[in-house]
């Protein structure tokens, strides 16, 4: 279709604001994006339409606009909602660089949009295409309680006689058509989104077809902004572990190109979706970011449980009760060392860890993940449940979460990749949040020494040191105790300084100031000086946790 047919469609509202010469230009596809960079998901010939996010100021149109023309797509779609009208900086940017440029009314919906070229490219060859796009722009324009992607899937069996699911690449049901029966077995799903991922390192052209008994599966990707395949990225593992895919009982390889330029339609319609979803998501990797941040700077316990309070509602809605926390660490690292894991693990655990504790059969988001460098953080709610009666604790378990994902996830890793992950016990207050985060990070770090693509440790794992205690040989354990607590029996017995014991209530208030001072009944600046001089005479420091455990070692050995 051309540039000038979006002006001659009414129902788009479209107002062009410049590049009156370039309306004949060919839209070959269409990608909704507020990144400030979205050109590796840029193939060319792409509508772009953006809400105005990466936008901060007037010089961050220039750069956005010459990675469009770079990219060569064949114009700017910018929407009024955010900012009330298109910025003049933004005009002039794409006037300079000949980019066409409309204005997107607040009424009209991108999915509208969206819907439109995506039929019009699909040069409305199949009448069943235009059915169920007809039908899926209603459910989309109707907002979230329109029914999302399984809407899409039901037309499929309604329209097509095809019975199709969408699946996570961690093989997790998305959505499933009404008409297809019940859902996949965990098994079968698990054996899809592993043969996807493994076609996807291997540079396979999809569809991909995957016989499974007696039953022929045909399997689509389904990329979030814009549907850009992975061939056309920068490198595919920064999409592998995160992308969706639609598939289909049936073999696409015996299907005319017409049905095949459906189903991409259809994978670029139920990815608007997934890039809604990810949208919503927006708030909560905020307040784990905040929460994070306030934790590793060392925050007072009360400015983080007040970011806690904020984040409660949003991620337990309805509770009454102030929730315990988990905290979950992942990290996924390449051979090569070329990519940050972190935005790579952040996806991956947002999809292996949605819906902890629903019982319902809807998933809802309840966690929130942050990202720093290559790792992620997951803060993750529980109902603040008595655990009186028997002594055990609700929450995630290691050895569960991965149970059903390692398969699939090992097909995506490749011989390249690695993903460990650690969880922590549950924590009732702000001032167990940073014990938390370090436990988690010790237990990934458990994970990391054994053998495997795919390894979880939890908190339980990292209390089995007492079972080995009694083994070690009474010469190692002399060793040990003496080179860590030796120096400061020395300066106790000169100076009377009880550095012995300031360490073993310092330990035993989980690193606390506040808890340890009044426990040892001290101003805390005067733990404060203790704590440095024991760190000063053993050359350790006890803000990190293998120091803290070393120092608990050689305690339970003294």
């Amino acid at each position: 279709m051309r540039l000038r047919a979006l002006l001659d469609t009414d129902a788009l509202g479209l107002r062009l604001l410049g590049g009156e010469d370039e309306l004949d230009r060919t839209v070959r596809g269409v990608m909704t994006t507020d990144l400030k960079d979205p050109s590796r998901y840029l193939s060319g010939g792409e509508l772009v339409l953006t809400g105005l996010a990466w936008r901060r100021d007037a010089t961050d149109s220039e750069p956005f606009v010459r990675l469009l023309v770079q990219a060569q797509v064949a114009a700017l779609a910018a929407g009024e909602a955010e900012l009330g009208a298109v910025p003049d900086d933004l005009v002039a940017a794409c006037a300079r660089h000949r980019l066409p440029l409309f204005a997107v009314h607040e009424s009209v919906a991108f999915a509208t949009i969206t819907e439109h070229v995506v039929r019009q490219v699909s040069g409305e060859r199949a009448g069943d295409l235009a059915a169920v796009v007809d039908r899926h722009r209603r459910m989309m324009t109707s907002g979230p309680a329109g029914g999302g992607p399984d809407v899409v899937l039901d037309l499929l069996g309604s329209d097509l006689d095809l019975r199709a699911w969408v699946l996570s690449p961690a093989g997790r049901p998305i959505a499933g058509s009404k008409l297809a029966g019940p859902a996949l077995p965990a098994d079968v799903s698990a054996k899809l989104a592993a043969e996807h991922l493994a076609a996807v390192r291997t540079g396979r052209r999809g569809p991909y077809r995957v016989l499974l008994g007696t039953t022929t599966y045909s399997l689509f990707p389904v990329h979030s902004s814009g549907g850009r395949s992975p061939q056309g990225s920068r490198d595919v593992r920064e999409s592998v572990l995160s992308d969706w895919l639609l598939a289909v009982e049936a073999d696409a390889g015996e299907w005319p190109e017409e049905r095949l330029d459906l189903l991409q339609g259809v994978t670029q319609l139920i990815s608007v979706e997934r890039d809604r979803r990810d949208a919503a998501r927006t708030v909560r990797r905020r307040l784990a970011q905040e929460v994070l941040e306030l934790v590793q700077t060392g925050a007072a316990p009360a400015e983080i449980a007040a970011r806690l309070r904020v984040a409660a509602p949003v991620l337990l809605p309805g509770l009454g009760a102030a929730p315990h926390w988990q905290v979950v660490v992942a990290r996924v690292e390449w051979r090569d060392g070329e990519l940050e894991g972190g935005p790579i693990a952040q996806s991956l655990l947002e999809e292996i860890l949605v819906d902890p504790l629903s019982t319902g059969p809807e998933p809802s988001d309840r966690i929130a993940v942050a990202h720093t460098g290559d790792e992620a953080v997951a803060l993750v709610p529980l109902p603040a449940v008595s655990t009186e009666h028997d002594g055990s604790e609700a929450g995630i378990l290691a050895d569960q979460l991965l149970e059903s994902v390692r398969d699939p996830l090992s097909a995506g890793l490749d011989d390249d990749g690695r993903v460990t992950l650690g969880v922590s016990a549950s924590v009732h207050s702000a001032e167990g949040l940073r014990g938390a985060l370090e436990e988690a990070r010790h237990a990934r770090r458990v994970a990391a020494a054994r053998p495997g693509r795919v390894c979880a440790a939890g908190h339980q794992e990292l209390a089995s040191h007492v079972l080995l205690l009694p083994f070690v040989p009474d010469d190692v354990r002399r060793a040990f105790t003496a080179r860590l607590l030796d120096p400061l029996r020395d300066y106790d017995r000169r100076h009377r300084a009880e550095l012995i014991p300031t360490l073993e209530a310092f330990l035993d208030c989980d690193g606390s100031w506040t808890r340890c001072a009044n426990r040892l009944h001290l101003h805390v600046n005067t733990l404060r000086y203790r704590v440095g001089r024991i760190e000063q005479l053993t050359s350790r420091d006890l803000s990190r946790l293998e120091d803290k455990l070393d120092f608990f070692l050689a305690l339970r050995m003294s």
